[in-house]
């Protein structure tokens, strides 16, 4: 489960477009964040992706990638023209393909890496869609099989992107829009020129005004109600913000634990079914939020903010200039703990909290915050202005959040009032990755 939402021109203060993403996937599943620069290729190169080999682009640009360890292709990302795209698995009616072909991740960043406006990566994503097919497991313990929709931002547009099979629809976005784990596209501005008699000759859709969204969507899918639940909720907290919504407000919205959540006493624990800031648990909510991404795409530049790491409630937002080059986060992370590494090194601390989670986060909250907007107050104003100052204040920034990471460790009381059977859940997780502090 994912979700990804963006704002623009008249829902934004400075008509800048916002655009936000939390990548949901298995808890050991370990997120890294992956800088590329932009490549010149001769004739007859190929690309490796996930599964297939397909042809390779002359050019590829520079893209900022936040990529499962084990997959090619990234859950979201940015590229040097400040094009941002985020995908989500949907489920049609039609079973997904199994046999090998381009995923969705792979989609995205071919998406990046050849297309210097949203309305370029559209094409890319729905020509390479049409000619190579979507198909494969895209789980990591578990084999998962489903089809995949994207938002697809730059400062100027945002497009939804939706897809069956070899087949696309494709929504112009107004000022704000979310999607999550379904359709929801209802009259597409472009689509696959057979999409509709496809739907009509299935026997999904009879009635005259064709509905894609209401034709295609698998009803029996059981994610079905959490997904349109979570996706309803960051389309209200968009529109109550509309007008003054900032960077903050959407790192805020990647937080969100639903309505009523966050009170004295609330644990993730407490969670019915799925939440935009999603935690793993017992039963059928295995997966949990392993990375986070806000982006600020101007006229002068694009300012991208990410967590590399999973719990964005529990994580810090750092500051991200595609042309600046990342900080140092370590080894690429597997789905073992390794401290060493940026992304098990915040892991090892979000599994703590957990078994103090209301009162460690009354106290690190605010700080985690105040943190967050002196980063906004000192990074943003050097938008559009590149150089070994900017680069410094990112460094700091970055610093900063590391050393309030390690204090925070320092703090964990590790006084456990979790359930048995949610407890019995991380523990399992924890030896699979040798974590050696669990949740007791």
């Amino acid at each position: 489960m994912c979700d990804t939402m963006a704002a623009r021109g008249s829902a934004v203060v400075g008509g800048a477009t916002l655009f936000a993403k939390n990548s949901d996937r298995e808890r050991n599943e370990a997120q890294y964040l992956q800088l590329l620069p932009a490549q010149r290729y001769g004739r007859g190169a190929v690309v490796r992706c996930t599964y297939i080999a397909i042809p390779q682009a002359a050019r590829t640009h520079a893209v900022l990638l936040s990529r499962p360890f084990w997959i090619w292709g990234a859950e979201m990302g940015a590229n040097e023209h400040g094009v941002v795209i985020g995908n989500e698995a949907v489920h049609p009616r039609a079973l997904p393909q199994r046999q090998r072909a381009l995923i969705g991740m792979d989609l995205l960043r071919l998406g990046l890496e050849r297309g210097a406006t949203a309305a370029e990566a559209v094409g890319v994503i729905t020509a390479l869609l049409e000619q190579h097919g979507q198909g494969g497991s895209c789980g990591h313990l578990a084999a998962r099989f489903y089809d995949n929709s994207f938002i697809v931002a730059d400062r100027d547009e945002v497009y939804v992107v939706e897809t069956i099979g070899r087949r696309w629809a494709v929504e112009r976005a107004g000022p704000t829009r979310a999607i999550s784990n379904t359709y929801t596209i209802v009259k597409p501005t472009s689509a696959s020129a057979d999409l509709e008699a496809y739907a009509r000759g299935q026997g999904w859709w009879s009635a005259n005004r064709f509905d894609f969204a209401a034709a295609v969507t698998n009803p029996d899918n059981p994610g079905l109600p959490g997904a349109r639940a979570r996706c309803g909720r960051a389309t209200e907290r968009l529109a109550a913000d509309a007008g003054r919504i900032t960077p903050a407000h959407m790192m805020g919205y990647l937080r969100d634990h639903g309505a009523g959540a966050g009170g004295p006493g609330w644990h993730p624990q407490d969670i019915q079914g799925a939440t935009i800031c999603m935690h793993a648990a017992d039963g059928a909510r295995r997966g949990q939020s392993v990375g986070s991404l806000v982006s600020d795409l101007r006229a002068e530049g694009a300012l991208h903010w990410v967590t590399g790491t999973s719990a964005p409630c529990t994580s810090v937002f750092k500051p991200v200039f595609v042309e600046d080059g990342l900080p140092e986060q370590g080894p690429i992370p597997g789905d073992v703990a390794d401290t060493e590494t940026l992304w098990w090194r915040h892991e090892t601390l979000h599994r703590a909290l957990l078994a103090d989670y209301p009162e460690a986060m009354a106290e690190i909250g605010p700080e985690r915050d105040a943190l967050e907007r002196t980063f906004i107050d000192r990074v943003s104003p050097l938008i559009g202005r590149p150089g070994g100052a900017r680069r410094a204040a990112v460094a700091q920034c970055w610093r900063e959040a590391a050393a309030a990471e390690a204090k925070w460790m320092k703090r964990v009381a590790g006084r456990a009032r979790l359930r048995p059977a949610y407890a019995a859940a991380w523990r399992r997780h924890d030896r699979l990755a040798c974590v050696a502090m669990a949740a007791e």
